[in-house]
């Protein structure tokens, strides 16, 4: 595809949560006011609408909604968070919900973009952490021959993006499981360890809620046969749903590997502390042998004649000694020792 530049006007004035509100047409791009969207539509047919809006109030989610004639149960779901992934028709127009995942100070935080596509317009709204999708406009932007598929162009960039913000995070998972790995297999075994693997696998729970339903919206496009989602758009839909496909395999993976470490290392320490009772066991069996003689040779018996004998206490002592030196030797043999 050819990389011919795109024209741009100056920015008009939008509210604080309009990110980005331009409109796309054979003339290139042209960055427009959110109130001036309908007019732009209007004065030019053959071009749509991008918007892009992050945590707006009521009162630009009602403008939008008069431009656009959107459901009203869109709007309040588009205006709350907490939303399950979905896709939902109404009219002429879909909704769509997905959520969003990026790491933050080593900890990975979860966000929703709700997208509202109609055939002549895009707008997605984005809430909690969710990276930008301004690379994606750009990339869009470079491929005129994409661009000219309309509104459905700009949502496959979008959950393109979705999904493509999801690898480094798998990618943070793996590396901190192979570190935990390394820890686990060493001699030395810490509490902070077996927190950090619990935690961890709350996190890719939390990443399977948060990435597998993405899966269902994704299949549904490819099954939409509405004009909203062409069929020369269908391959690249597809080819979101099989970078979504195996994030959730490998997601499922390293949840199984997760698995087997905290096996691993639940056995581990049982095996660490089976030797360390054996070794205690040993040398408890080792000191009560001459304890015993001795306590035996310490009752107050009158009549103990082996007492009276010239080398009775060497012979005591060789004796305790052999005995000693039989208890080491098999529990050596026994691998106790």
């Amino acid at each position: 595809m050819s990389d011919s530049p795109v024209t741009s006007g100056a920015t008009p004035p939008n509210p604080p949560s309009v990110v980005n509100c331009a409109v796309y047409g054979p003339g290139g791009k042209r960055e427009v006011a959110l109130a001036d969207v309908g007019e732009a539509l209007v004065d030019d047919p053959a071009c749509f609408a991008w918007i892009g809006l992050y945590e707006p109030d009521q009162s630009v989610l009602a403008q939008l909604q008069a431009e656009f004639d959107l459901h009203d149960l869109a709007i309040e779901d588009a205006g709350k968070a907490h939303q399950r992934p979905k896709i939902e028709a109404y009219g002429d127009s879909l909704f769509i919900v997905a959520n969003t995942a990026q790491a933050v100070d080593e900890r990975i935080a979860y966000g929703e973009t709700h997208l509202f596509l109609g055939p002549r317009y895009l707008v997605s709204v984005r809430h909690g952490a969710s990276l930008s999708y301004a690379p994606a406009r750009r990339r869009l932007e470079r491929e005129p021959a994409l661009l000219a598929m309309g509104p459905s162009a700009a949502l496959y960039a979008v959950l393109d993006a979705i999904v493509d913000n999801y690898l480094p995070v798998v990618e943070e998972f793996r590396t901190t499981l192979d570190a935990l790995e390394r820890h686990i297999v060493s001699a030395q075994f810490h509490r902070r360890i077996l927190i950090r693997l619990y935690e961890l696998k709350r996190e890719l729970t939390w990443m399977r809620v948060a990435a597998t339903p993405l899966q269902d919206v994704l299949s549904q496009l490819m099954r939409n046969t509405g004009p909203l989602v062409p069929s020369d758009m269908k391959p690249y839909i597809r080819d979101v749903l099989d970078h979504s496909a195996r994030i959730n395999e490998t997601v499922d993976a390293l949840r199984d590997m997760l698995g087997t470490a905290l096996a691993v290392n639940q056995a581990l320490v049982t095996l660490t502390q089976g030797e360390i009772v054996k070794k205690l066991g040993a040398w408890a069996a080792l000191l009560a042998a001459p304890t015993l003689i001795t306590s035996w040779y310490g009752m107050n018996f009158h009549n103990m004649p082996e007492l009276d004998e010239r080398y009775a206490y060497p012979l005591l002592i060789g004796g305790t000694a052999m005995v000693m030196g039989l208890l080491y030797r098999m529990f050596k043999r026994a691998h106790w020792l």
